[in-house]
């Protein structure tokens, strides 16, 4: 099978999977097609192992063939971090862009630092030797969060906007600094030469600051080919450009294409969108660009879950699987809860706002492409040929699984409390100036 017909082959199970679930499942669309490739993926191993049918190995052959690193990193990235960008209100996100920008550097580096420690010292406890800076990689990779995922089931959950905006803002931004730690950690682990801080420095400015400028010019670029035209097709059409083109041209340049792309969708969602798009295109704009995004993410929700076809797991992965979800979700609270002890001292916040942040700071196929970057090899635990690689993968799998399905499909309550909160607040202050 060709790897056209393997994705559309996948693209149409996933909207099998969304309709069943539409007429008679409640979860939301990700969640219901994560959850329905991961019970088929168990289905095909459970009847491997029993003799009924064999199918791991031919579903396993096509998956590894679409490369699901490349597929998502290298293409249906732009278009998810542009459709993003375009949702994102500019007035909002200017009146926290403190509280953004601290989540995204300090609260990501906290992150990553207590993973590391932390698994560090329990691979010791168990007596495996995995190198510190091993650990360090697998905090890198899965402290920042998904913006795919937050932005496909946490947005449609309606949070207050104060807290919308935080979690939204910081999924898309942080991925520029989170990759400078994975790059560098990354280089230190199996490159031949330790990095030095004026190469860490230049990496940062090259693709954090590069992307955010190159975003920049892209968006303005589009924004004046969009305005010299009225034709409506056409102004969809240039729209498209951005996220294929433009997000080629950011890795030939090397810069930052997923930064770039939010920016860019930014301008075009603020600016452009309000006075150099026809009114036809206003009006379908959004709608679009939601058919687009639904339809990509539904394939990547899907590979999400049969991934785990691709694995091979010994026992102390089933270990290490169930660790490192605690793990990571200790980190993220400890790391949300010290950037707001700061941000507590000039403004009021939702009570609820750290606890929000921590359960719905969901990581998805972002991190699972990461970790799929990993060279093979290391052998960690050589009697049952245990590699780096293999470590990193499952703990990034299980924590990326119990993230959408787990995380994503409790957090109404908590934002339905939150929005209580907000609702009681405004009354009481209504009330007051009554009074």
């Amino acid at each position: 099978m060709t790897v056209y017909a393997t994705l559309c082959t996948l693209a149409a199970l996933a909207m099998m999977i969304a309709f069943i679930n539409s007429k008679v499942g409640r979860l939301q669309m990700t969640i219901a097609i994560t959850a329905g490739a991961l019970m088929l993926s168990l289905v095909i191993v459970i009847a491997g192992k029993t003799g009924w049918f064999s199918l791991k190995s031919v579903a396993a052959e096509a998956i590894d063939r679409i490369n699901f690193e490349t597929f998502l990193l290298n293409g249906m990235l732009g278009f998810l971090l542009f459709a993003g960008g375009l949702g994102i209100k500019l007035p909002n996100l200017k009146a926290q862009k403190w509280e953004i920008a601290t989540l995204a550097l300090a609260g990501t580096l906290i992150s990553t630092l207590i993973i590391g420690a932390a698994l560090w010292q329990f691979f010791r406890l168990i007596g495996v030797e995995f190198d510190l800076v091993y650990c360090l990689l697998f905090g890198a990779l899965i402290s920042p969060t998904d913006p795919i995922a937050v932005l496909a089931i946490v947005k449609k959950m309606k949070a207050p906007e104060q807290i919308s905006v935080q979690i939204e803002g910081e999924s898309l931004f942080n991925d520029g600094f989170g990759l400078v730690l994975f790059v560098t950690l990354f280089a230190i682990a199996f490159g031949g030469e330790a990095p030095t801080l004026s190469g860490i420095t230049q990496l940062f400015i090259r693709e954090a600051l590069g992307g955010i400028l190159y975003g920049l010019a892209l968006g303005l670029l589009f924004h004046t080919l969009i305005s010299s035209t009225d034709d409506h097709s056409m102004e969809l059409l240039l729209t498209l450009g951005i996220p294929s083109g433009g997000y080629v041209l950011a890795s030939a340049l090397e810069v930052s294409g997923p930064l770039a792309m939010v920016v860019s969708g930014i301008i075009i969602g603020n600016w452009t969108r309000h006075t150099g798009m026809s009114t036809e295109t206003r009006e379908h704009l959004d709608s679009f660009w939601e058919l687009v995004d639904e339809f990509l993410n539904s394939v990547l929700f899907l590979l999400i879950g049969l991934a785990m076809l691709t694995f091979t797991f010994h026992q102390e992965d089933w270990i290490l699987m169930v660790v490192s979800i605690p793990v990571v979700l200790a980190a993220r609270y400890l790391s949300v809860r010290l950037c707001y002890l700061g941000f507590a001292r000039f403004r009021q916040y939702n009570p609820l706002s750290v606890t929000i942040l921590t359960w719905g700071g969901l990581r998805g196929g972002l991190a699972l492409a990461m970790a799929m970057s990993v060279p093979s090899g290391v052998v960690v635990v050589a009697s049952k040929g245990i590699d780096v690689r293999e470590i990193l993968l499952v703990m990034t799998y299980s924590v990326v699984v119990f993230s959408i399905l787990v995380q994503g499909s409790t957090i109404a309550p908590l934002l339905n409390r939150a929005n209580d909160w907000e609702a009681n607040r405004d009354y009481a202050d209504t009330q007051a100036e009554v009074a």
